[in-house]
Parts: structure tokens; sequence; C-alpha cells
């Protein structure tokens, strides 16, 4: 089991930033230590999508609504992901979920969310 544990979001301004960051813990090495770790966005009612994404090996992917302007990172040491987002706008505003993938095992676990609201 991987436990995803988030923090960062909160309420700011359009144009603003804002950092998330997700932490995993749990038997990752026993699962693999090929993984995929990214962040997805939910607002109600909609499906949750694709925000960035990126491998331990280094490839990333980007949604094209935020390319540009968010920058996905990660310290494979301290097992963590990192969202930076700059130029925040406000149909940014969502639940923020992080998310950890293992593709040779099809093993995947969430995050709890945490809100990022950006106002005018």
């Amino acid at each position: 089991q991987v436990h995803l544990v988030e923090s960062g979001g909160g309420l700011v301004q359009a144009g603003g930033s804002l950092r998330l960051s997700c932490a995993a813990s749990g038997s990752i090495s026993s699962i693999s230590s090929i993984n995929v770790m990214g962040w997805y966005r939910q607002a109600p009612g909609k499906q949750r999508e694709l925000v960035a994404r990126i491998t331990s090996g280094g490839d990333i992917n980007y949604a094209d609504s935020v390319k540009g302007r968010f920058t996905i990172s990660r310290d494979n040491a301290k097992n963590t992901v990192y969202l930076q987002m700059n130029n925040l706008k406000l149909e940014d505003t969502n639940i923020y979920y992080c998310n950890f993938y293992v593709p040779r095992v099809d093993y995947t676990s969430w995050g709890q969310g945490t809100q990022v609201t950006v106002s005018s």
C-alpha cells in the first residue's frame, strides 16, 4: 500500500502562484521503483482530468490548458512530487488530487485532495 499526503492548496488571486506537494509513503520499493506520480483535478459534476504527470525516469506530460504555466517535478529520494502553478486563472479552481501509479502491476493510489481556489 502507498499512502499519499498532499499539501499547499489554498486561496490565491488570479495571476498568483501556488505550489502543491505530495509525499508518498508505504511499500513503494516492494511494488516497483518504476512509477508515475501526477496531479489530477476534478470540478463538481465533472470527470477527473490530468493536469501533469512525471515518471520516475523524468518523462513529463502536461494538459494543454496548463502548459507554460505549471511545472511538475519530483524528488525520487523523498518520494515527493511537486506542482508549481504560476499565472493562475479562475478556471484553475478545483480540487487537486495526487496520484501514484505503477504500470507493471496496474497499481494506483490517490491522495485525499487539496482545494485550490483562484479569485478575481
